[in-house]
This record gives structure tokens, sequence and C-alpha cells, in this order.
């Protein structure tokens, strides 16, 4: 059995579309062209979780009160039916920060998913489960 690999190249993202659903904010921080295309292009990857996500909105603060170098905050809220997912991470660079920021909600997002799927098809979890399992002899 032959592995098929497909070698057509990866499609463009359309930046105007994204701009549409992820809005992007510098606070105390003068967001460049190329911090906000990769804002939008990392965004992107917690839209392909669910179609009904409303809009993703990240803010990029420069906070430079808190300590003698400055800190930038990452803060990201995601709009979607039933609670909005809300999660904010710091450090010392602007593109680590909003890395960490994607990171943190693709797994809020899994982890809701996860959850969703559990309750929709009624798996029993953790020490209920162990409990229902009946062993024969």
């Amino acid at each position: 059995m032959k592995l098929k690999i497909d070698s057509s190249p990866a499609p463009e993202l359309n930046l105007a579309a994204l701009a549409e659903k992820i809005l992007v904010r510098g606070i105390h921080l003068t967001l460049t062209p190329a911090l906000r295309t990769a804002a939008l292009e990392k965004g992107a990857r917690l839209l392909r979780h669910d179609d009904h996500l409303v809009r993703v909105r990240i803010d990029l603060e420069n906070d430079h009160t808190k300590h003698e170098h400055a800190r930038f905050i990452a803060k990201g809220r995601i709009e979607i039916s039933g609670p909005d997912l809300i999660a904010a991470v710091e450090s010392d660079d602007a593109y680590k920060s909003l890395d960490l920021l994607i990171d943190k909600l693709d797994r809020m997002l899994r982890e809701r998913s996860r959850a969703r799927a559990d309750r929709r098809n009624d798996r029993p979890e953790g020490d209920e489960f162990r409990d229902q399992l009946v062993v024969k002899e």
C-alpha cells in the first residue's frame, strides 16, 4: 500500500476574511503590520475548531509599570454560543505572548468540545465509570 502525499501548496490565508472574525488591538502598543499579520494567521488556527465562533478578540498590551523590563500581556476572548472563553498570558516578548495565548485558547476550545461531546453522549468518566464496571469471574 502506497502512501499518497499531497504536494499541493498550502492554501493562502485571506487576511481580509480573517480580519472580519479576528479583531486585533494594541493597548499601549503600536501594532506593526507584521505583528497584526502574525496575530491573524495564528488566530486562524482557532477558527478551524468550530464554524459557529462569532468572533475572536486578541488584545496585545505593553505593560512597563510592574517590572523594570517591558512585559507584554496577550488577552484573548472567543465569543461563541454559550459562555465566552477568556484567557490571558504574560511574557517578555509580544510574539511569545501571542503564541502562548493561541495555545491556551486552542486548549480551551478542545476541552470545551470534548466536554460537550461527553455530555451529549452521556459518557461516564473517572470514578463513576470504574464503579459501573462489573467484573465477571
